[in-house]
């Protein structure tokens, strides 16, 4: 029983050979994206997981993509990454902070195509902090003058 447990373990985990690869880190919100992008054949891999597998929302996918679409190059390159903290939206943002950063290393031509769709730029929105003598951030207690 046992020995059945870690044939499957070890058939889960995806083997990849990065050594020629570029590396940089993207960030959003509290996720901390680590990217490593090479020539290939366009597979993304998340956590050890394919990219389809880890993010379900149409939506995140096709913002992980958007890079390559922007420089028109889809399927010309890898990407191994290991993303930790916040929610899948933020990682999502994070992954394509990092991939953008990795890209410019790889061309510095594509700095214009992805700077005009601010990609390589940082977005440094996150969430505001709770303050004393409110409910939220901003929403205080409801007040009664009478």
């Amino acid at each position: 029983m046992e020995n059945n447990l870690e044939v499957t373990k070890e058939k889960s985990k995806i083997k990849l050979d990065f050594k020629d690869s570029k590396y940089a880190t993207g960030k959003r919100k509290t996720s901390i994206a680590k990217i490593w992008l090479k020539k290939g054949s366009g597979k993304i891999y998340v956590n050890g997981k394919d990219y389809k597998e880890y993010f379900k929302r149409p939506n995140h996918k096709m913002q992980i993509l958007k890079p390559f679409e922007k420089i028109n190059q889809t399927t010309d390159y890898d990407v191994r990454c290991h993303v930790k903290g916040g929610g899948l939206s933020g990682q999502a943002g994070a992954m394509v902070h990092g991939i953008s950063k990795a890209l410019l290393l790889f061309d510095t031509e594509f700095k214009s195509l992805l700077k005009k769709e601010k990609l390589t730029t940082r977005d440094s929105r996150s969430v505001e902090r709770k303050k004393y003598g409110h409910k939220k951030a901003r929403r205080s207690f409801q007040f009664s003058k009478r």
